[in-house]
């Protein structure tokens, strides 16, 4: 017999827009709200700083940061001395995987995040991963998500006794980055609170330039809406980060 169990939701919240839009998405379902968020030796800490001002602005029950140093792995240019990519063309296609990805990194967040719902008896798990406007990770797509969603329930005290059925949650996965802002202004995002570019400059001013900020400037214009982040070029708006 299943047990009953709250409406709990944890959230894999980087600071970013798809995982503030995950999450405002989860509360207006009417799930108590639990954060998690990583230090796993990133480039910079501003994503994070971003990510404890969005916990505060959404009155989550817990914003559990987790420490785990991945530079020792290496490997990527977000936790190794490798430089990011600028100014690719993100129209173009092809196969290869950028060096911004971070070996198996989504496995280790869904992997804590498993365990921390577990112990909360909290089956629901949000992630803001997305399979269109994305820079071609292998784990972000929907057949991925599905295979560790199987996993999980075969992995875990509480689902082989049944107490619960693992499920997550990627509401994003099949939305352009313009559908996600339009989403998430319907439910009040704001966001000036958060903070996509894996190279910002010394103030946490975003790059313009990179990946992550090249995919954020293409849905603000497409979704015909003023985009807030404060770019390092001139004529940028909105606010930074201390």
């Amino acid at each position: 017999m299943v047990k009953e169990h709250n409406k709990k939701a944890i959230i894999l919240l980087s600071g970013g827009l798809d995982s503030t839009t995950v999450m405002a998405m989860a509360k207006h379902d009417g799930y108590d709200l639990y954060a998690m968020s990583f230090d796993y030796g990133q480039r910079h800490l501003y994503e994070l700083e971003a990510a404890k001002s969005i916990a505060r602005a959404y009155k989550v029950k817990t914003h559990l940061l987790v420490k785990t140093d991945l530079t020792g792995i290496g490997g990527s240019a977000l936790t190794d001395a490798i430089s990011v990519p600028k100014d690719r063309d993100m129209d173009g296609g092809g196969d290869e995987i950028p060096v911004t990805y971070v070996p198996a990194r989504n496995t280790i967040f869904l992997s804590y995040a498993l365990a921390w719902s577990e112990v909360l008896n909290a089956p629901d798990i949000f992630m803001g991963v997305n399979a269109i406007d994305y820079s071609g990770y292998p784990d972000c797509r929907p057949e991925y998500i599905h295979a560790f969603e199987q996993m999980a329930n075969l992995a875990t005290k509480a689902t082989v006794e049944g107490a619960f059925k693992i499920r997550i949650h990627t509401p994003l996965i099949q939305m352009t980055k313009a559908e996600i802002i339009r989403n998430g202004l319907e439910l009040g995002v704001d966001y000036g609170l958060t903070h996509s570019c894996y190279d910002p400059d010394s103030l946490g001013n975003a790059c313009g330039r990179c990946d992550s900020c090249l995919l954020r400037k293409k849905g603000f214009a497409e979704a015909g809406v003023d985009d807030p982040t404060q770019y390092t070029q001139p004529g940028s708006r909105g606010p930074g980060f201390p």
